[in-house]
């Protein structure tokens, strides 16, 4: 599957504006990887993974992102603090002065496309300024084969100059690092970070546009699998809570770890051709599919090494955000194409540093789709300046920074999808127990994969009479989970002072309701039905 032939099409970038580059086109894994090392730019570690610094950024900065607010756009985008309009023709001069910088450089070129469904595949060509950027391209997108490439016309370009500093006074940006889209003329515009991760993003997010506003598909941020019956399960998380751990099954196929759509046809397939993993505290023993992923052709972001290439995967020193980047055939059970169907079960992962909420619930699809628009989680001491106590974080539909539509747009189409298809909803807590982060303990891996696995098996009942009611969020506890302490699966009986419990719970159901005032005039009443029962 690995191809490191170099292709003999050669092709000009002069219809974007580039001049004069030498285009190094379609390099294989290995010859950027060499390309990377000779500039000086990344070393071999031990495990013959390609390790990188990002520079200044480690992560994306949403604050920099920007929508061209244009005849396409202006109607349908939800404005806001996420989505942020640039105007188009600020981005027309913006655009011109990237080009002219990359003009009379090396670059590096890649043609590729997103999405495994032949229906919706968007042809994608990117343009990068260092080699190993264009090897993440290689390992995120899905890779074409010679014969395609022979008449491949690229639909979206991304345009990616990560050493161009932009000027905010007279570029229109809010600093000198930018991610724009552009609609009309299908260009993701990256410049000023080296953070590989607004390459995947910014077509992420174009796909979040178009799949629902022409294709009437779902796009989700969510990893997927597929068991030997054929059954699909989809885990929707924000980073941290375990997405990629939890669909990295050696028990079923993988469909991808991070972005997917769900067709009219009860498909869903995946986005990308590779899988992009938090890598802190990694351990072969935890997660030996992950670990293993990782050697030649992977790319390490901000990690720590010694002087014979062995990462500390503990040091978070640069950054708590240490990446893997992996073409997803380094995972050896996978899901060829990366199509599945029937959707089985839906799981919503949180890891709630407050120690509040279940370990495992069944949700209706009114506190579904309630928890789908919150997209809760909590970000714990240490992982942002300034945070030394759990903070809930709120994040619409588990991916606020990538959906361009309203969050009750993609709610309403998960509800239907819900209904149609009889899925089961799980809310499932890899965060704390025992009380909140500092005093209880994170839950244990082995145990949420055993409430996964009973759920997925059906050895969950549907009998009303296994659950019981959580006091303050309303959600269905099992009373029982096959492999499970039965003390785990009732949050407020892991604590030693129940009064407390129901404080913190208290506290944290008035944040779920603060964070859902600004959806409340979108949301129909069985969604509003789905909030805490304790006001």
């Amino acid at each position: 599957m690995m191809d490191h032939k170099q292709t003999t099409k050669t092709i000009s970038l002069e219809q974007y504006g580039i001049k004069n580059a030498k285009v190094n086109y379609q390099l294989s894994s290995d010859a950027l990887h060499e390309a990377t090392v000779e500039k000086g730019q990344g070393v071999t570690a031990s495990s013959g993974a390609l390790a990188v610094n990002t520079g200044e950024f480690t992560g994306r900065s949403p604050k920099d992102r920007f929508i061209v607010k244009d005849a396409i756009t202006k109607d349908k985008v939800w404005w806001g603090n996420i989505n942020i309009p640039f105007d188009a023709d600020k981005f027309e001069k913006l655009y011109n002065k990237v080009v002219t910088y990359l003009s009379n450089k090396d670059l590096y070129v890649r043609d590729s496309y997103a999405c495994a469904d032949p229906s919706y595949k968007l042809n994608i060509r990117v343009i990068n300024e260092q080699p190993w950027m264009n090897m993440f391209a290689y390992n995120m997108f899905l890779r074409p084969t010679e014969e395609e490439l022979k008449d491949f016309t690229p639909e979206w370009t991304v345009v990616n100059a990560p050493g161009f500093m932009a000027d905010p006074e007279v570029d229109g940006t809010r600093q000198h690092n930018f991610a724009i889209l552009d609609f009309t003329r299908k260009i993701a515009l990256i410049g000023g970070t080296g953070y590989t991760g607004e390459i995947k993003k910014g077509i992420f997010s174009a796909l979040n546009f178009i799949l629902p506003v022409f294709k009437n598909t779902l796009p989700m941020h969510c990893s997927a699998n597929v068991g030997k019956e054929g059954d699909t399960s989809i885990f929707f998380g924000l980073s941290g809570t375990g997405k990629t751990t939890l669909s990295t099954d050696p028990e079923r196929s993988l469909i991808g770890d991070d972005e997917h759509g769900w067709t009219s046809e009860n498909t869903v397939f995946n986005f990308e051709g590779g899988c992009y993993a938090k890598v802190i505290n990694l351990s072969q023993e935890q997660e030996p599919e992950i670990f293993a992923a990782i050697k030649k052709g992977a790319i390490l972001e901000n990690v720590k090494m010694d002087e014979n290439g062995e990462v500390d995967f503990k040091d978070s020193s640069i950054t708590q955000n240490t990446r893997v980047s992996y073409p997803i055939y380094h995972i050896e059970n996978i899901r060829k194409p990366s199509i599945g169907e029937n959707p089985k079960n839906i799981f919503f992962l949180t890891a709630d540093a407050f120690g509040v909420l279940p370990p495992i619930s069944k949700l209706t699809p009114g506190q579904a789709a309630y928890h789908f628009i919150s997209g809760y989680t909590a970000k714990v001491a240490g992982t942002e300046a300034g945070i030394d106590e759990p903070l809930p974080s709120f994040s619409a539909c588990f991916g606020a920074p990538f959906m361009p539509l309203h969050p009750t747009k993609y709610a309403e189409m998960l509800s239907a999808k819900m209904k149609e298809t009889g899925v089961n909803v799980w809310l499932i807590n890899t965060g704390w127990t025992g009380g909140p982060y500092g005093v209880g303990n994170r839950m244990k891996l082995k145990f949420t994969r055993a409430m996964i696995n009973a759920a997925i098996s059906g050895a969950l009942s549907n009998d009303p009479e296994n659950y019981i009611n959580h006091p303050v969020f309303g959600l269905a506890m099992p009373k029982t989970v096959p492999g499970v302490p039965t003390e785990v699966l009732n949050p407020k009986a892991t604590w030693t002072d129940a009064a407390e419990y129901d404080k913190t719970a208290k506290k944290l159901s008035d944040s779920f309701m603060n964070n859902f005032k600004q959806f409340e005039e979108y949301a129909n009443q069985e969604i509003l039905d789905g909030a805490p029962v304790v006001k």
